[in-house]
């Protein structure tokens, strides 16, 4: 879930560099933190932050300029209540903080136990403790609204630490567990995908696939979010595509849409009593709409009939003219050897 600094090796024109920075946390959530005391620090360093009531140890995902357009971006104030990076994190942060993450587990077991006898219907996905071991956040996910005031109060008092319950939508869930997606490979929620775009029907519709759910949806139950991937590139071919509201008229017979290939501009027709295609250029379809609207029919997919007679008509033209020439030719030679017959055959 790093991004990399295009701009790090570039003079900014700014006499100083921006004093906030982003750092990454456990399932890829993110966060901006002032450095006050202008530590020397680069992306990919461990960093102990100021949080509510304690400190906790994150990773720096982003700094300088950039950071600051991720704050435009994500309409975040840069004003006092951006809290302070105390300092990098030392091999003895970093000790303390592997031992803090082993109880994730256990506490995610027996937290699942607990909600099974409250009877709850919520489902818990991740665990993330504090690095000062005083606070844990329980991330769940719920179709209706949960009433944990009494799970809040026995996870308190069973693992001696405070308590927050988070609620995330089950992309998140998704990506805080991670998987391999049908593409093959891990998927993007837990990589690189850090916000989520709302997927419809529509881009699959566009893209011309089937409504399959079972292909369609991710492992989250979802839409895929690679749906919206291409949806531009297919938006913008589909301009020279012609749409079609009914059949396609011709002296043949009513033409269907069976099938069409976007980017190499070909549309596959089928006349009702036959069951061959025939593939249209898009530019021919836009012309047979337009003879359809004025009240007239081609005589087939490709050809027009008035065409063919005036083709027809100058083929036969020259053919008659070329069979005047030949017959006139063939005359003159026939007098010229009767001529010369009849004057062998005068007596000398």
């Amino acid at each position: 879930m790093n991004v990399f600094d295009w701009l790090s090796n570039m003079e900014m024109p700014v006499t100083s560099s921006f004093d906030v920075v982003e750092v990454r946390f456990k399932g890829g959530r993110k966060d901006f933190f002032r450095n006050t005391d202008k530590l020397d620090i680069t992306t990919g360093d461990p960093v102990v932050v100021d949080v509510p009531n304690g400190h906790h140890i994150g990773y720096v995902s982003l700094q300088g300029e950039l950071v600051r357009l991720q704050m435009q971006r994500k309409k975040i104030v840069n004003n006092e209540d951006i809290r302070k990076v105390y300092r990098l994190a030392t091999d003895k942060d970093l000790q303390k903080f592997e031992e803090v993450k082993k109880r994730e587990m256990p506490t995610l077991y027996r937290t699942r136990e607990i909600i099974q006898k409250h009877d709850l219907s919520m489902k818990l996905s991740d665990i993330e403790y504090q690095a000062d071991n005083t606070k844990a956040t329980f991330y769940y996910s719920a179709d209706d609204r949960v009433d944990f005031r009494e799970l809040i109060k026995v996870l308190a008092g069973e693992f001696k630490i405070r308590v927050e319950m988070r609620q995330i939508s089950l992309r998140q869930e998704a990506g805080r567990l991670g998987g391999i997606g049908s593409c093959g490979r891990e998927l993007c929620c837990s990589t690189w995908l850090g916000e989520f775009k709302s997927v419809s029907t529509t881009a699959a519709r566009y893209q011309n696939l089937s409504l399959n759910p079972s292909k369609l949806s991710g492992q989250c139950g979802r839409l895929k979010c690679c749906l919206n991937y291409e949806l531009e590139t297919y938006m913008e071919a589909l301009e020279d595509i012609p749409e079609l509201e009914k059949p396609l008229l011709t002296e043949k017979g009513d033409a269907k849409l069976q099938k069409t290939d976007i980017f190499r501009k070909i549309m596959w027709f089928g006349y009702e009593n036959e069951n061959s295609w025939h593939a249209v250029p898009a530019t021919r379809v836009a012309e047979i709409i337009k003879l359809n609207q004025q009240g007239k029919k081609p005589f087939s997919l490709l050809e027009n009939k008035e065409t063919n007679n005036i083709e027809e008509a100058q083929l036969n033209s020259d053919l008659v003219k070329m069979d005047k020439k030949f017959n006139q030719k063939s005359k003159k030679k026939k007098k010229k050897r009767q001529s010369r017959k009849r004057g062998n055959n005068r007596p000398q």
